[in-house]
């Protein structure tokens, strides 16, 4: 079944100059671009955004990193996109992803680790419409 997830290339992706790369990665495997832009998110937009976090020890370093430099957003589309977006970026932590995912290729740490994707179907409705209204996204 069709279904939209967002995905965001981390500060570190970008200055790493991976953004055509993670988005190739992507598309490689049926997921369509539907909506894309590129942001410098304050702390507090960090904080609004992984507000689900904010009782955790990492929020401030992940939130301070997640505004250190500009990000891409995008919104992906496709059969099963949130399991396939979590697929190919591998797991969090770089060190236990498997070889040819993004993590495990590129990213430098646990949080330094390239790029987000959506977890489930509620928190993809509202990551894309935190970043996105509906007159950006495209598609279906």
């Amino acid at each position: 079944m069709a279904e939209r997830t967002l995905s965001i290339v981390k500060p570190d992706g970008v200055r790493k100059n991976l953004v055509g790369e993670v988005i190739k990665r992507f598309e490689e495997e049926a997921l369509k671009v539907v909506a894309l832009k590129m942001a410098h998110l304050t702390k507090d937009q960090a904080q609004g955004f992984y507000h689900v976090h904010r009782e955790r020890p990492f929020f401030d370093s992940l939130t301070t990193f997640m505004s250190s430099g500009p990000v891409v957003l995008m919104v992906l589309e496709g059969d099963g996109a949130i399991k396939k977006v979590r697929k190919i970026m591998g797991a969090t932590n770089p060190s236990d992803a498997e070889p040819g995912t993004i993590r495990k290729d590129f990213a430098d740490s646990i949080e330094e680790n390239i790029v987000h994707g959506s977890d489930s179907p509620e928190n993809a409705g509202f990551e894309i419409n935190y970043f996105f209204n509906a007159l950006e996204i495209f598609g279906r």
